[in-house]
């Protein structure tokens, strides 16, 4: 149970940076080190096991966040009017912006998405510092959704040890 446990906590603790690093699936690696006490029997400080329900009510947020981390993006830059051309130069400002984390993130991702916008499409300034907003916020929300989601499971699995 003592392998079972550090191994649930060290997939909470991945899953809450995944949760900001791209390619590294935060939320269900959070909810595998759920599933993994679970299966090896966990139980809070009063002695009462895990249930399905917990289980199941956090792999149902898992899955909500991480459809809704790919959504949310893409509606808030079509609703500031911006591109996909914004959309993909949030991803590669996020992915440069990783050497200087965070601050270099979140200014990849606002001026990845402006340089792109502005670069391949013909908006005035103006409208591309609107679509840059709208997928930094965009961008934002889905990452502050998927954090809290893990860390309510790191804090379960912690309960659960």
């Amino acid at each position: 149970m003592i392998i079972a446990s550090i191994i649930a906590v060290i997939f909470g603790v991945a899953g809450i940076a995944g949760c900001i690093l791209p390619a590294i699936p935060g939320p269900p690696l959070s909810w595998l080190g759920l599933l993994l006490l679970y299966f090896w029997g966990g139980t809070n400080g009063k002695g009462d096991e895990m249930s399905l329900t917990l289980l199941l009510v956090m792999l149902a947020l898992t899955l909500a966040v991480t459809v809704l981390d790919y959504i949310i993006p893409a509606k808030l830059t079509k609703a500031t009017g911006g591109s996909d051309a914004a959309a993909r130069g949030a991803m590669a400002g996020l992915l440069i912006g990783i050497i200087f984390t965070p601050i270099g993130m979140l200014l990849g991702t606002f001026l990845g998405a402006l340089v792109a916008e502005a670069h391949y499409t013909e908006k005035p300034l103006s409208r591309c510092v609107s679509a840059a907003f709208g997928t930094f916020l965009g961008t934002m929300v889905g990452t502050g959704l998927k954090l809290m989601v893990s860390i309510a499971i790191l804090v379960y699995i912690i309960i659960y040890l």
